[in-house]
């Protein structure tokens, strides 16, 4: 599906691109008219916020400043990387020193750990979309500040939106706490399932938090293969 997506999606770009370039008319031959009729009708539920949304929408959060310290304290907005048709998306808290510095998200020691955990299941670091909470880096990787989180939250939901994962994963407490809007720890909201807006949501540990405590990395694996499991897809066997 998510294949399919991507040819409608270069399809539409290619036929715009025609259009303001003056091209009223395409020619198509009967067999490509049969061979469409037979095509099954795939129908879109959120045509109001397409993919190619996302650029626009990085554009306009790195010229974000509506927290003022966080704007000018910051090297790099550190806005999402990975598949803009992934099924499977991570969100964690905020940007870190590395992210800071190289203006993408979880390229320091924790996000080695989390791209370790990616491979583990299955997947290479491309094949999902990875982004935070917070777009830029807090003064010494304080915790989030409420007002922060508010402000930055509408460019995580369209993010979101844009990307239609069929699951997210949430990384650490800061991240439930945008998504879900609750105060509840994370050890008692991890290996559960919630929902935000349609959309299956897994609460985990952050792994920052399992460089501290490298045991708690069992329940983070068994966190992911209810995941795997929600996808549909096999569990690889771990060394």
């Amino acid at each position: 599906m998510n294949k399919l997506r991507e040819i409608v999606d270069d399809t539409i770009q290619v036929l715009e691109h025609m259009k303001k370039s003056g091209t009223t008319h395409v020619e198509v031959s009967k067999q490509t008219l049969d061979e469409l009729s037979k095509a099954p009708v795939v129908v879109r539920a959120k045509a109001s916020q397409p993919t190619g949304n996302l650029a626009t929408l990085e554009s306009k959060v790195k010229a974000c400043t509506k927290c003022s310290e966080l704007a000018q304290c910051r090297k790099n907005v550190v806005f999402g990387v990975g598949n803009i048709h992934a099924e499977l998306m991570f969100v964690g808290e905020a940007p870190g020193a590395d992210e800071d510095e190289q203006g993408e998200p979880f390229v320091g020691r924790a996000g080695q750990l989390l791209t370790k955990i990616i491979e583990a299941m299955g997947y290479q670091r491309s094949d999902i979309y990875i982004a935070n909470v917070l777009k830029c880096r807090p003064p010494q990787n304080r915790t989030p500040l409420p007002d922060e989180m508010n402000n930055c939250r509408p460019y995580l939901l369209e993010q979101i939106d844009a990307i239609q994962p069929k699951v997210i994963v949430a990384l650490g407490a800061t991240a439930v706490r945008a998504l879900l809007d609750v105060e509840i720890g994370i050890t008692k909201m991890r290996g559960n399932w919630y929902t935000f807006h349609n959309t299956p949501i897994m609460p985990t540990f952050h792994p920052a938090y399992l460089l501290r405590n490298p045991p708690a990395k069992r329940e983070v694996w068994e966190d992911m293969k209810t995941v795997l499991t929600k996808l549909g897809r096999p569990i690889p066997k771990t060394k």
